[in-house]
C-alpha cells in the first residue's frame, strides 16, 4: 500500500480527464446559437474544460509515472483552482442573498423590484449595453409567446418564471381602466407597451426579473462549487502524498542508477511499477 495514493490520484484524474472531453464539446456547441442565454456560458464552459484537462492529464502523468515536475505543477494548478473556486463561492452567496420577490395577493406567480438586489446585480443589469443584449437574448427564445394565449383565469391560477413575471406584463398594481392612468402609479406602468417587441423590456421589473432568474442559477451553482471544493480539496490532500511518493522514487533509481547519474529511468520500468501499484490496490 505505499504507493495506493499514487493509484488513487491516477485514476481520478483518468475520470476528469475523460470529464473534461463533454465539457468543451458543450462549449464548442453553445457558439452555434447566438439568439439564446446559453451563448453567455461558452467562455466560461472552455476554459474550465481545458483548465481539467490539462491539470487532469499532468496529474495522471504524475502520479502513474512518477513525474516530479508535472505532480508539482498539477498542485500548484489545484491550489490556484481551489482559492480562485473559494473566492467565486464566496462571492456568489453574498451577491444572491438578497432578493426572492414578493407574492402577489391571489396569484401564484411573484414580482421582483430592482432595489431589492445587490448594488452589483444592479450594476450590470442597468448599463445599457449589457442590457440590450440581455433583452436580445430574452425575444430571441421565445419567453413572452409561451404565455401571450393566456385567459384571466391562467393568470390567477398558474405560475410564471421571473422573466415571465417581470417582462411579459405590466405590474399586478397597474390601472389602465381609466381615462387617465393616475399620476402615482408605478413608473413601470407607464413603460408599458403591448406590441410583442416592447411589452415591458425597459422596465426595471423586467431587469429584476432577469437578476432572480440568475440569482437562482448563482444558488445551485454556489451549492455545487462547495461540495466541488470539498473534492478537490480531498484530491489534493492525496496529490500531495503521491507527490512525496515520487520525490522519493526519484532517489532511488532502478537497476543501480545513482540520484546524481544523468541516465534518466526507463519508462518500461514506470509501466510495471504502475502495474504492479495497481494489481496490489485491487487486491
Amino acid at each position: 500500500m505505499y504507493r495506493f495514493s499514487n493509484t488513487v490520484i491516477g485514476f481520478l484524474n483518468l475520470i476528469t480527464l475523460l470529464a473534461s472531453i463533454p465539457i468543451i464539446g458543450a462549449g464548442l456547441w453553445m457558439a452555434r446559437s447566438s439568439t439564446t442565454c446559453e451563448n453567455f456560458l461558452q467562455m466560461p464552459l472552455l476554459v474550465i474544460g481545458f483548465i481539467v484537462l490539462v491539470v487532469s492529464l499532468a496529474g495522471f502523468i504524475g502520479a502513474c509515472f512518477h513525474v516530479v515536475w508535472a505532480l508539482w505543477f498539477y498542485l500548484l494548478v489545484m491550489l490556484f483552482l481551489i482559492a480562485a473556486l473559494m473566492g467565486i463561492t464566496i462571492f456568489g452567496l453574498v451577491v444572491t442573498g438578497s432578493g426572492g420577490g414578493i407574492q402577489v395577493p391571489g396569484k401564484n406567480y411573484r414580482e421582483y423590484r430592482l432595489a431589492d438586489y445587490s448594488p452589483w446585480f444592479r450594476e450590470r443589469v442597468t448599463d445599457p449595453q449589457y442590457w440590450s443584449t440581455i433583452r436580445n437574448c430574452i425575444l430571441g427564445s421565445s419567453t413572452c409567446a409561451k404565455i401571450a394565449s393566456w385567459t384571466p383565469l391562467d393568470y390567477m391560477e398558474r405560475d410564471m418564471t421571473p422573466i415571465q413575471s417581470g417582462c411579459c406584463k405590466p405590474p399586478t398594481a397597474c390601472t389602465y381602466n381609466t381615462a387617465v392612468m393616475p399620476a402615482g402609479q408605478d413608473p413601470d406602468c407607464f413603460r408599458w407597451n403591448g406590441a410583442p417587441t416592447m411589452l415591458c423590456y425597459e422596465c426595471d421589473s423586467c431587469k429584476a426579473g432577469v437578476l432572480e432568474d440568475i440569482r437562482r442559477d448563482w444558488h445551485k451553482i454556489s451549492v455545487l462549487n462547495i461540495v466541488v471544493l470539498m473534492m478537490l480539496i480531498g484530491i489534493y490532500s492525496i496529490g500531495c502524498c503521491a507527490f512525496r511518493n515520487a520525490r522519493r522514487a526519484e532517489t532511488n533509481y532502478p537497476h543501480g542508477e545513482n540520484r546524481m547519474s544523468k541516465v534518466r529511468p526507463r519508462w518500461d520500468y514506470y509501466w510495471w511499477r504502475w502495474w504492479h501499484d495497481f494489481k496490489e490496490w485491487l487486491y
